[in-house]
């Protein structure tokens, strides 16, 4: 190895920390030559006799790896360098140096946790921060430390903080390369994209722009191969003469890949390529940088249940590690798709995938390892509540027992190459799945205008000529070729079927128990899904008026998700795959619309409501325990003895006495053990409204009680006619209401238990005439007017000159008098 990459500066400090210690961690800008120099001499300086593992975030960046390694020895992938990527593998019996993604070192370690004949482990590109990094480290630092403290570990990475990493890795030494780059000048836009750009359009504008300003290869940054493929059908009938488009993206066949990052023989050449041109590739003769300023990056998508694609705005720091690009072998150029202003609205750095992708996957890892992950050294703790959730789908599953201890299906399922779900309706179903596992684990081969209906797609599958003919939405068929080869190599993994024969609509249901959906009755095409959720499809889709579907996309809205994907299910099939999880539940509920008790027996299959009967002998208790609810939402009926209970029981509280609190927050929060009792032939909200509470209220009392409260708060007043009249209690005083007549012959002010009462003096006819809390006084001064008054009124009655003389009477006068 010729010493001409800035990285072998820093060689002899690298091989000295890893002999010392076994570990280390190493920054390297781009360019530096990590990649292609550190494995090969870690391999000369001899400090291992096993292999060297060393993991890529990707599949061409591995086999790119492995080819410039073995290009440096003259030799051929598969000899001293090989490499293993997910459905290809090129190693030997002489293999030392071994390149592989980064989901493969964990099933090695599963396999065998001691990793025989692996003498060393290095990350490339740990900045990423994948989640099958993070793990694959967090895994390797436990064996290490329990297992093989001989296996040395290195992280590398060009834009990372190697702080926290070296501390993770129990202050690992701290190697770093200066690197070498020229200088690149980044050109903005004037002025922001209106909102009606589209960025292909945009981004070919740009690239022209470029392309006459400029000499040298261009490098296009984009988010994903649909914008790649409309720039590129957009620049090409314009290109200038001797310029060659080349596009680059992780689906893309092999032999096209390597096209473009090989250099042109002559003219200028345009690769139009996704982040995976970043980092870990050299793409030769790049002088210019068009960055579109967007990301397609793994977010977990709650409305596909895994993870999923999603484009969004770039970061300073892909910003900056893209712009680089331009910068590796002479001075350059890069051209931003936004403005200057702009770019101080960029977010720092991309968060690590555990923070934001599906945790199901590690979970199902975490279980087969047997530990939670506060248990490893992880950089970035999971978290807790989406991996609570991912546990909750590996149980439904049937992966993880209802302790979360890993079951003999779970095992299973983590050694196949795909997620939980489609690997649990591959191993249910078998080889026959493969084909709908493939489909489901890619990118939608129609175009966004198709309908939902899953059957189309795999009708395309089956048949793409025939389909194509036949069908106005044409299929993207380089994403065909590639689920279908993935298909076989499922097919190949799958075992025997324990449900053989299945229908696509129950393959899908095996996947997404939690999907299936029941149409809600109206005419809007709303669903109910058997995991609690709501769904819609749009008014003019094929599957709008399906009874049963099973939605496997949905847009992710967590109130009512829009579906992007289903497939039509009958009940029978449901039956028949589900037979064991569905039964008949019996509920009293309050229903809020009717304000009434409902007894229904229902057949159900997670919250799919499958038949709805009257539950004609609910017991008593349940539908008083439902009226309850009712009464929550409804509030305390009081009626005016209630009520009068109430303000003696508060009164006497206030004064000391030990009695229970009735307030209306206290009635309600114990509701259930003084009302319940008292519910017994209540069902609705007119039942409650006549329900008197006073009985209810009182047995809240002992005796004891009971004889303290009549003692000191009375709740009756004996009249001179011998007639008991309720105290109301609830105003500033007591108070009684009675008719003036029954009080003749009452010398003194009325009161209990010491204190005055206030009087309210009736009409005959029940209409207040005075009140007073001196009724002497009243008998002396103002009783004359009111007799002046109701003499006239009320002629019938007594209105004697002299009150206090009288006797009391509730009658009128006799005939003839």
């Amino acid at each position: 190895m010729t010493a001409t990459l800035p990285i072998h500066d820093c060689l002899p400090e690298l091989v000295a920390a890893l002999r010392a210690h076994g570990r280390a961690v190493l920054q390297a800008p781009p360019g530096a030559g990590k990649t292609t120099v550190v494995p090969l001499a870690l391999l000369q300086a001899g400090l291992t006799s096993g292999r060297i593992l060393m993991l890529e975030p990707r599949r061409l960046a591995a086999r790119a790896a492995a080819e410039r390694l073995a290009e440096t020895l003259g030799e051929s992938p598969g000899d001293t360098v090989g490499y293993r990527i997910r459905g290809e593998a090129k190693c030997g019996p002489r293999t030392q140096i071994e390149v592989v993604t980064e989901g493969i070192l964990t099933r090695m370690i599963q396999s065998d946790p001691d990793l025989p004949g692996v003498g060393a482990v290095l990350f490339d590109e740990f900045h990423e921060r994948s989640l099958n990094a993070d793990l694959g480290l967090a895994l390797c630092l436990e064996i290490r430390e329990a297992l093989r403290d001989d296996l040395i570990l290195l992280p590398m990475s060009a834009t990372l903080d190697a702080g926290p990493v070296a501390a993770l890795m129990g202050n690992a030494p701290v190697i770093t390369s200066e690197g070498r780059s020229y200088p690149v000048e980044t050109r903005w836009l004037d002025r922001p994209l209106g909102p009606k750009a589209r960025l292909p359009e945009a981004t070919a504008d740009l690239v022209t722009e470029a392309l006459s300003e400029t000499e040298g290869g261009v490098l296009v940054f984009l988010p994903g191969e649909g914008e790649i493929r409309r720039t590129e059908a957009l620049l090409a009938p314009g290109l200038p003469k001797g310029c060659v488009l080349r596009p680059l993206y992780g689906a893309m066949p092999f032999a096209e890949q390597r096209a473009a990052i090989a250099p042109v023989a002559s003219g200028r050449k345009i690769v139009l390529a996704t982040s995976i041109a970043e980092t870990s590739l050299t793409i030769e003769d790049i002088r210019v940088v068009v960055d579109a300023g967007r990301a397609r990056r793994a977010r977990f998508d709650p409305g596909a249940g895994m993870s999923r694609l999603i484009t969004e705005r770039v970061t300073r720091a892909e910003a900056t590690q893209r712009a680089g690009r331009a910068g590796r072998v002479a001075p350059g150029i890069c051209y931003r798709l936004w403005t200057r202003g702009e770019e101080g609205g960029l977010a720092a750095f991309p968060p690590a995938e555990i923070e934001a992708a599906d945790l199901a996957g590690l979970a199902l890892d975490l279980a087969l390892w047997g530990a939670a992950p506060d248990a490893l050294p992880f950089l970035t703790q999971p978290n807790p509540r989406s991996y609570a959730e991912a546990q909750a789908l590996l149980q439904l599953l049937g992966a993880l027992d209802e302790v979360g201890h890993i079951t003999e299906h779970g095992r299973r399922l983590a050694t196949m190459p795909l997620h939980p779900r489609l690997a649990h309706m591959l191993a249910l179903a078998g080889p026959e799945a493969a084909p709908l596992a493939a489909l489901l684990a890619d990118r939608d081969p129609l175009p966004r205008s198709a309908p939902s209906d899953l059957t189309l797609r795999l009708a395309a599958l089956r048949d793409p000529k025939g389909f194509a003919a036949r069908s106005p939405h044409t299929p993207n068929r380089p994403a065909l070729t590639r689920i279908t080869q993935e298909a076989k190599r499922l097919a190949r993994l799958a075992p025997k079927p324990a449900h053989p024969d299945l229908s696509a609509a129950q393959m899908a249901a095996l996947a997404y128990p939690d999907r299936v959906g029941l149409r809600r009755a109206g005419d809007a095409p709303r669903y109910v899904l058997s995991g609690g959720k709501g769904a819609v499809f749009a008014e003019e889709d094929t599957l709008a008026a399906t009874r049963l579907i099973v939605a496997t996309d949905l847009d992710g809205d967590r109130r009512e998700a829009r579906i992007r994907q289903a497939i039509a299910l009958s009940e029978a099939e449901l039956r028949t795959l589900y037979s064991d999880r569905i039964g008949w539940q019996d509920l009293c509920l309050w229903d809020s619309r009717d304000r009434r008790v409902l007894a229904r027996r229902h057949e159900r299959f997670g919250a799919l409501v499958l038949d709805d009967r009257v539950w004609k002998d609910a017991p008593p208790e349940a539908l008083a325990r439902a009226m309850l609810d009712g009464v929550r939402e409804l509030g305390l009926s009081w009626s005016d003895p209630a009520r009068r209970f109430r303000a003696r029981v508060m009164l006497a509280r206030a004064g000391g006495m030990d009695l229970p609190d009735m307030s209306d927050a206290a009635l309600l929060d114990t509701l259930e053990s003084w009302l319940l009792p008292y519910l017994t032939g209540l069902r609705s909200a007119a039942d409650w409204k006549r329900f008197d509470m006073l009985d209810a209220l009182r047995a809240r009392l002992d005796w004891g009680q009971m004889q303290a409260l009549d003692q000191s708060v009375p709740g009756r007043f004996t009249t001179p006619l011998g007639r008991d009249i309720p105290i109301d209690y609830s105003g500033e005083a007591p108070e009684i209401s009675l008719r003036l007549q029954e009080m003749f012959g009452q010398k003194t002010h009325p009161n209990v238990a010491g204190t005055p009462l206030r009087v309210t003096l009736l009409s005959p006819a029940g209409r207040p005439v005075q009140t007073t809390m001196d009724l002497p006084g009243f008998w002396a001064s103002s009783y004359a007017d009111v007799r002046k008054d109701m003499r006239g009124r009320y002629p019938k009655h007594p209105w004697p000159e002299d009150p206090t003389q009288a006797d009391p009477t509730l009658r009128a006068k006799p005939r003839g008098r």
